[in-house]
């Protein structure tokens, strides 16, 4: 008999092939949120918020009670708590609400290192705009944000009291009432993709990013050179932490700030990571860690023993054009380039259209905005809706050279 999985929200390429698999997939989905096409490779769709942790668990009861799931499983931020208190609630091994909560909360999580001594950080609960001020006059420059930000929403480097005083202003009026306020961390920015199973870990895939001045990621590349030296660190590190959590199975995805001290954690979430980097680890490193999402936990694969060596590079690069009403885009792309365009007027459901069908392109172009769209300042990740750039390369460096002269190919021109 088939293996049975609910998945909650999230994109639909860890979906694809689940049949062929021998899975059958009953997706919980908000009405209108994901391309119709995915219900060829689904049981059946059920819309429920995906938030709501007592929606998905009415929706999937008798289900669960007529043929029981074997797992219940996410790849979305918002889905994280609401399908760890389905888990618990079922009864069933994965992702549950209190490593959910954990990885959400940035004060709870920070507790939590502080207990187990990882990553010294100092950081502190703001209650009100002195214990900001407090802090940033005993730790010099310090950020202030949301406790459950996502996104790169809201964050305030502060290192005065004038600077604190005007990001607890910003928060305040954005309505975010959790803050934490911690010592600004100081280097390259690198992450961690890792797969568990049965309570080990096997770090994966290691990343490093270029950002705007807000933080927002619009470039991802991998296997990080930055993280190189700090390798060995880094995985025991990202080992560490998934332990303190309490992290049985499923992949994982965990940033670092490399400082003159060391790697310092910065987050980390119970899900593949996003920016495509699951398709990036798989040109790098040769593990699909979309198929393996669902594979492993079910028994389909085994968990590899040893962490892969890179065998190529690979990068993602997002349009980021300046901000307006756009009259014209150019391109001059090579021939050999794949090139996709949406449809104009057509909002896509998923991130980054068309990149599954993309997984054999060396190099690729999506190109997303069309005469009379309007691109938006880059304040979030969400803000990357221009298009894309996937290349390979023989390293992570090639890789990056490759997909910044295919950007340079491609033109938005923009009302003056």
């Amino acid at each position: 008999m088939n293996k049975r999985v609910a998945v909650i929200g999230g994109r639909p390429a860890p979906i694809y092939g689940a049949k062929e698999l021998g899975i059958d997939v009953v997706l919980v989905h908000e009405k209108g949120a994901y391309d119709k096409e995915i219900s060829d490779h689904c049981e059946r769709i059920i819309h429920a918020d995906i938030a709501d942790g007592d929606a998905i668990i009415s929706s999937l009861e008798e289900l669960h009670r007529q043929r029981p799931f074997d797992r219940i499983i996410t790849t979305t931020e918002v889905g994280g708590e609401s399908t760890g208190k389905a888990v618990d609630y079922f009864g069933l091994p994965g992702v549950s609400w209190r490593t959910a909560n954990l990885l959400k909360d940035k004060l709870a999580m920070r507790d939590l290192l502080l207990a187990h001594e990882l990553s010294p950080v100092a950081y502190k609960r703001v209650l009100c705009k002195e214990d900001a001020v407090e802090f940033v006059k005993n730790n010099g420059l310090s950020v202030l944000k949301p406790a459950e930000g996502v996104a790169s929403l809201h964050i305030h480097p502060c290192n005065d009291e004038e600077s604190t005083l005007s990001a607890f202003r910003s928060l305040e009026e954005a309505g975010v009432q959790n803050i934490i306020i911690e010592e600004y961390l100081e280097g390259p920015v690198v992450s961690v993709d890792s797969f568990s199973f049965n309570g080990k870990h096997l770090p994966i895939g290691y990343s490093q990013y270029r950002m705007n001045d807000k933080y927002v990621e619009w470039e991802v590349s991998t296997p990080s050179s930055d993280a190189k030296p700090w390798l060995d660190e880094l995985k025991a590190l990202t080992c560490r932490l998934l332990d303190a959590i309490e992290l049985q199975e499923g992949p994982s995805h965990s940033e670092f700030v490399l400082t003159a001290q060391g790697p310092r954690i910065l987050e980390s979430h119970a899900r593949l990571a996003g920016s495509g980097a699951p398709e990036l680890v798989k040109r790098a490193f040769g593990l699909d860690l979309n198929r393996m999402f669902l594979t492993v936990p079910l028994g389909i694969d085994k968990l590899p023993e040893f962490s892969p060596e890179p065998i190529a590079g690979a990068a993602i690069q997002f349009f980021v054009p300046k901000p307006g009403k756009i009259v014209k885009v150019e391109n001059v792309l090579p021939p050999d380039v794949v090139v996709r365009f949406t449809k104009a007027g057509v909002e896509p459901l998923v991130f980054l259209p068309f990149l599954f069908e993309l997984g054999e392109a060396m190099s690729a172009v999506v190109i997303q905005k069309h005469e009379g769209d309007h691109i938006p300042h880059l304040n979030t990740v969400a803000d990357c809706v221009s298009g894309y750039v996937l290349t390979t390369g023989k390293s992570r460096e090639e890789a990056v050279s490759i997909a910044n002269d295919l950007v340079k190919a491609v033109n938005f021109i923009v009302e003056p």
